[in-house]
C-alpha cells in the first residue's frame, strides 16, 4: 500500500454538489521526505520509508540522526514503512498528497483514545444484571456469572472482561477522499479517523 503520514486537525461538515452535509476529517499532510528505500536484494523486502514533521537534532538519537544524514535530510518525528509504492524514489524526495484524488477510497490508521481501565458496560457493551428488585444490589454494572459448572471449573481464556480500554491501533477502511487543498496541505476525508487532534495518522492507497 502506498500512502502519506499526517496530522489529525479535527472534524468538520462539507456540503457536497447536492447540497448534503457529510462529516468528514481535516488531516494536515506536509510533504513527507523519502528516508529510506527498502530493496529485496539488501534489505529482504521492498519498502519506502517516509518521515513526517519536524524533530530537534538535540532530542535525536546518534543512530537516527545518522539514518537522517544518509538521507540528506532533518530529523522527522514520525517514520513509517510502505510496502508497495511507486517505483524510482530516492532519499531526501519528497511526497505530498497529489499522490491522491477526490474521490479516491483509501484506509485511516491511527491510534484509538484511551479510555483507561473500564468495566464491561462500557468496554463491551454489555447490558449489566438488570432489574433492582430479587434482592439485586449494586450490580447494575456487573458482569454476572463468568464460570462454567464443575466441568470444566475453570474460566476459558478470551473472555469479555472489564480491563483497559482503547490505546490500540486502529484501521477504518473505505474512507473517500472529498476535498484537496494543496496551498494548505489539507485533506478532507469522509467519517472519523482514530486518534484525538493533533495526532499522527497514515493515510493509505
Amino acid at each position: 500500500m502506498s500512502g502519506i503520514i499526517g496530522k489529525k486537525i479535527g472534524m468538520t461538515t462539507y456540503y457536497g454538489e447536492d447540497g448534503a452535509s457529510i462529516a468528514c476529517t481535516v488531516v494536515e499532510a506536509t510533504p513527507n521526505v523519502v528516508t529510506q528505500v527498502k530493496t529485496k536484494e539488501k534489505d529482504g523486502y521492498a519498502a519506502v520509508q517516509l518521515g513526517f514533521g519536524e524533530k530537534r537534532e538535540k532530542s535525536t538519537t546518534k543512530p537516527l540522526a545518522g539514518h537522517f544524514k544518509k538521507s540528506g535530510t532533518t530529523p522527522k518525528l514520525k517514520l513509517v514503512e510502505f510496502r508497495t509504492f511507486k517505483s524510482g524514489l530516492n532519499p531526501g524526495q519528497e511526497v505530498d498528497l497529489n499522490i491522491f484524488e477526490i474521490g479516491d477510497y483509501i484506509d485511516g490508521i491511527g491510534t484509538s483514545k484511551g479510555k483507561g481501565f473500564q468495566g464491561v458496560v462500557k468496554r463491551h457493551g454489555f447490558a449489566g444484571v438488570g432489574g433492582q428488585t430479587h434482592g439485586q444490589h449494586n450490580r447494575a454494572r456487573h458482569p454476572g456469572s463468568i464460570g462454567a459448572c464443575s466441568f470444566p471449573a475453570r474460566v476459558f481464556k478470551g473472555l469479555k472482561m472489564a480491563g483497559r480500554t482503547g490505546g490500540s491501533r486502529v484501521k477504518v477502511q473505505n474512507l473517500r477522499i472529498l476535498k484537496l487543498m494543496p496551498e494548505k496541505n489539507l485533506i478532507l476525508v469522509s467519517g472519523s479517523l482514530p486518534g484525538y487532534n493533533n495526532s499522527y495518522v497514515i493515510l493509505e492507497k
